[in-house]
């Protein structure tokens, strides 16, 4: 609630004469031209370098309807999200590596990907998702960052949009304009390689590259129980959930409502993440 005072004439005087003799202080603000936030809107992170796009708060359709995926992916239903940011890319290998720089995260278990011995720690590839991390790098890599890792109904909603499209682009079926999918590279493409398959909010690679964590714990049954504002996830342990599809995964495998769920303490060569920032 906002609080309102009247200030007399002489007080508004002696105000402005003594912040006349005060520095003013810089305030990160957004990249776009206007103050209200819309889609479209982003804004920097002053930690690790990263832009973030802008998901308004309201209603979107999340799951598939019967028929058009795995059971886990039913029922479709409504959802309602508050105002956030999240991650215009998945963390690279070079963002990863300040964090580890810093002592607030740990090296990824491995260095090579899939046909390329030498990918962490090569600045080739600095621009490359990093992969081989586990959940708790994730979430840690996340906080040092001053962001988290985002709720899978958030993660959904900045892939496919309101309307509840099939693909982050709209319906139209996967090619190699649109995503690193199906082996078509047979490894991770560099981010932000595929403008053309630009969710609906500006996020890259929302579909193929690689599968992505998000904060949730897994449960295949947690649709039918979910509630309808600012879902949390199952109320279980066990698994994580793992959004997407990855380089390796087919076209049916890298739609938007795709659910997997991976151990949080494994970690896989076809496995990033993303993270988000409540507005």
């Amino acid at each position: 609630m906002k609080r309102f005072s009247v200030v007399l004439p002489s007080v508004v005087i002696l105000i402005f004469l003594l912040s006349s003799c005060v520095k003013p202080t810089t305030v990160p603000i957004p990249s776009t031209t206007t103050q209200e936030l819309v889609i479209g809107s982003t804004q920097v992170s002053p930690k690790d370098g990263m832009v973030m796009v802008f998901v308004p708060a309201g209603d979107f359709v999340m799951g598939s309807p019967e028929g058009e995926g795995n059971s886990d992916e039913y029922p479709q239903h409504m959802v309602t999200l508050d105002a956030y940011w999240i991650d215009q890319s998945e963390v690279t290998n070079g963002k990863y590596a300040q964090c580890v720089a810093d002592g607030a995260c740990t090296n990824p278990s491995v260095n090579s990907s899939s046909i390329r011995d030498s990918y962490y720690g090569n600045e080739t590839y600095d621009n490359y998702p990093v992969i081989y991390v586990h959940w708790s790098d994730a979430k840690d890599y996340c906080s040092w960052a001053g962001r988290r890792l985002p709720t899978e109904a958030e993660w959904e909603k900045a892939a496919r949009g309101s309307e509840g499209q099939i693909y982050p682009w709209g319906d139209e079926s996967p090619s190699p304009s649109l995503s690193n999918f199906d082996n078509i590279i047979g490894d991770t493409s560099e981010v932000g390689s595929f403008p053309a398959g630009v969710s609906p909010y500006g996020a890259f690679d929302m579909a193929g590259n690689v599968l992505e964590m998000v904060a949730d714990w897994y449960d295949a049954n947690y649709y039918g129980i979910s509630p309808s504002s600012n879902p949390m996830g199952a109320d279980a342990e066990g698994a994580k959930v793992v959004r997407s599809g990855s380089w390796s995964y087919s076209a049916l495998d890298i739609r938007i409502t795709k659910r997997n769920w991976v151990s949080p303490r494994s970690s896989f060569v076809v496995i990033g993440f993303r993270c988000a920032l409540s507005q």
